[in-house]
């Protein structure tokens, strides 16, 4: 019998989606962080060596995974900012693939809705 994935195992999803993209692009990983609540979860840098944090968040259907909390954000980007890396918000939409008002369920099909890496302007508030 399937079971409601938890908080974490929808985050370590999120973060696997996110991670993927990441190598892709050809970005070195510097350190992961996958507990739910500590930011950023991707430290990594590119072949110039900038730094990145990568701010990794799991949505749930009927929230918009494109949006973020602005004023958290604002915080965040004064740490970037002290530390010289640039911000990627990364936010993964999950939902149940036969009813969206459902919860996802471990070895069940899912809905993704993720536009890829957003890049959040440091120097802006």
């Amino acid at each position: 019998m399937s079971r409601i994935l938890t908080k974490q195992e929808l985050h370590n999803l999120a973060m696997n989606i996110v991670g993927e993209e990441l190598e892709k692009k050809g970005f070195e990983f510097i350190a992961i962080n996958s507990t739910l609540g500590k930011h950023p979860q991707f430290v990594c840098v590119d072949q110039s060596n900038q730094r990145y944090f990568v701010l990794v968040k799991a949505i749930s259907y009927p929230d918009n995974p494109h949006n973020y909390d602005m004023i958290w954000m604002e915080s965040f980007k004064k740490h970037a900012r002290e530390q010289k890396a640039k911000v990627f918000y990364a936010g993964v939409g999950l939902q149940n693939a036969e009813n969206p008002n459902k919860p996802v369920f471990l070895n069940q099909d899912y809905v993704l809705e993720y536009a890829g890496l957003q890049i959040i302007e440091t120097h802006l508030n």
